[in-house]
């Protein structure tokens, strides 16, 4: 006896991505929802380019007279003010911890912004390069021209040897004409032959 057939509709298993990308419930044509972190996110670039800012004005003149002037004051207010209004006394603990902080955050500062710089250096260099070596090329293509058309030049015929030619023709057909050489031709082959490889 034959097995009987399921006759009821079998529904159809998608495995791999597909289901697990079905399972999460997310489209591919749709962009995906931003993940929270729990660090904070910033741009590099501005980031990068506030560090250098603060590095320059960290390596002026301006900044060691101001810095000057914040210490005399803090100092001077603190040995001569009422002993109320003092909030650092004289071993001057507080200031020391703010320079020390503020040197902390002044040396990666800077060098982040002398990395910045390296980059920009070596991206510079790369391009110098590469436009060294265009200029090199061009320079032997049109070395390379140039020889060729003075090869090429060394063949034709320049307007002094025609000149030279013409009036060589023009005295052998006079002297002719006056009959002092009868026996020569208009244009001796040797003579032009000694001219063409000379006067060129």
């Amino acid at each position: 006896m034959a097995p009987e057939r399921d006759t009821a509709p079998r529904e159809r298993t998608v495995s791999g991505a597909t289901a697990a990308s079905r399972s999460r419930g997310t489209r591919l044509d749709q962009p995906r929802a931003p993940r929270r972190r729990l660090l904070p996110e910033w741009d590099p670039e501005a980031f990068g380019r506030l560090s250098e800012r603060i590095a320059r004005f960290l390596g002026t003149g301006r900044f060691i007279v101001w810095m000057t002037i914040v210490i005399i004051l803090w100092v001077v207010w603190n040995v001569s003010a009422p002993s109320s209004l003092r909030f650092d006394e004289y071993p001057f603990i507080f200031l020391t911890l703010m320079l020390s902080l503020q040197a902390s955050y002044a040396a990666p500062l800077i060098l982040l912004a002398q990395n910045r710089q390296d980059d920009r250096d070596r991206v510079n260099l790369e391009q110098d390069r590469k436009q060294n070596e265009r200029s090199i090329a061009d320079t032997e293509y049109l070395t390379r021209e140039i020889a060729a058309l003075r090869i090429g030049l060394g063949e034709v015929a320049t307007r002094d040897w025609i000149r030279s030619e013409l009036q060589d023709a023009l005295k052998e057909l006079e002297e002719r004409q006056n009959g002092h050489h009868p026996d020569r031709g208009v244009f001796p082959a040797e003579r032009s032959r000694g001219r063409d490889v000379h006067d060129r």
